[in-house]
């Protein structure tokens, strides 16, 4: 039960800051755990389970939650909570169905892999995953102009780089395309 009622006793404490006109950040970790507190009090319950044996109303628990983060006008104190929920993937299937339930309610998202993490690859961040629905449209410019085609030019890194293990002859293009992405890999690399 208290997984289950964690994430909202720490929302209300956000609130609290927000509606005295400051700013607050809550990061729920983890609300997959959350969804599976529920689904056991649910089972319990005898309430009919649907997909994964969660509940039909699991959606509606997540959605709730996370519209209670928000900016309040400046007529209402100007305070803001944001809501930096984190879903644990079986095995990175983002499919799964609490992931699919929480990405539609939020503004994007970034996906984190542990093979990335070992290789020794941080922030292990998989660009072909992660998006947002704000995108460039936050963005500087400048930073448009530095990172406009580096999320594609990483994506197809890892997409050639997977099947280049498997052959030796690769023509000037691959090679060019393999060279540069390891190249950009290290770029954002953060040390331990």
């Amino acid at each position: 039960p208290l997984q289950f009622l964690a994430p909202y006793s720490g929302c209300a404490m956000g609130e609290y800051f927000r509606d005295n006109g400051m700013h607050a950040l809550i990061i729920y970790d983890d609300l997959s755990k959350q969804a599976v507190a529920y689904r056991q009090m649910s089972l319990l319950l005898r309430r009919p389970p649907g997909r994964e044996a969660f509940p039909g109303d699991v959606f509606y628990l997540h959605s709730r939650l996370l519209e209670r983060a928000a900016k309040r006008s400046d007529q209402t104190g100007a305070g803001s909570l944001t809501a930096l929920p984190v879903i644990e993937t079986q095995a990175g299937d983002v499919s799964a169905y609490i992931p699919t339930n929480v990405i539609p309610i939020t503004d994007g998202q970034i996906c984190l892999e542990t093979e990335l993490f070992y290789r020794g690859i941080r922030p292990a961040i998989n660009v072909g995953l992660s998006v947002s629905r704000v995108g460039s449209a936050a963005q500087l410019k400048a930073m448009k102009q530095v990172c406009g085609s580096l999320k594609l030019e990483l994506a197809q890194y890892r997409e050639v780089a997977a099947f280049a293990q498997f052959g030796s002859d690769l023509d000037a293009a691959t090679q060019t395309l393999l060279n540069r992405g390891a190249r950009l890999t290290e770029v954002p690399k953060q040390p331990q």
